[in-house]
């Protein structure tokens, strides 16, 4: 019953995800600096982080909700207003600039900590991934839609991103795919923002 539903959010959320963002930006930048194994856990703190966004998606939506119909409508035209935005944004995108994505940290040993710290950190502090998650819970999901089916495509969110970034961590590991990666990641960045918003 509810799989066009999932299926809708998790195309919306392989595109969002798949953009170039701080998330991506702090994934390539411990794998290029300090190995694969950084990398890799700084993809386990994206994915974690995501739990967060989830959470408070849930509880705040549903609240507004059971209170006022017009705030949660309210809500819903700001969310679809932002997946606008975000779309005439990456029209406008440029290419990235490979010394801005190689600029490395200290050089030395990472521990898995410090780098799952720096993923959690980097995606739990980022507005755009706030506005995502809540544009997400009000234009895509139904608001009837059971908690407990809602929290499965929570985990599921949450899964898919650590996934996605330990495959880019994996990747940036090699030098010369990250900078080829860097010239072209802004072609990818438009199409893939403009398909969200659909």
């Amino acid at each position: 019953m509810y799989w066009t539903e999932f299926l809708t959010v998790a195309l919306i959320h392989l595109l969002a995800v798949a953009s170039p963002g701080p998330d991506f930006a702090v994934v390539v930048r411990e794998s290029v600096t300090h190995g694969r194994r950084a990398g890799i856990f700084t993809a386990f703190g994206v994915g974690t982080a995501i739990f967060v966004h989830v959470g408070y998606s849930l509880l705040g939506i549903g609240i507004i909700v059971s209170q006022s119909i017009v705030l949660f409508n309210a809500l819903k035209w700001l969310a679809a207003a932002y997946l606008l935005y975000i779309g005439i944004k990456a029209l406008r995108a440029k290419p990235a600039d490979p010394t801005a994505l190689s600029a490395a940290l200290p050089v030395g040993e990472r521990t898995a900590r410090g780098a799952f710290t720096s993923g959690f950190v980097t995606n739990g502090l980022n507005p755009k991934a706030t506005l995502f998650f809540l544009s997400l819970f009000t234009v895509v999901i139904n608001p009837h839609t059971p908690l407990t089916i809602q929290a499965g495509y929570g985990v599921y969110l949450a899964f898919a991103t650590g996934l996605w970034f330990c495959m880019v961590a994996m990747l940036f590991s090699h030098q010369r795919v990250r900078t080829g990666f860097a010239r072209m990641g802004h072609w990818f960045d438009r199409t893939a923002q403009l398909l969200a918003i659909f």
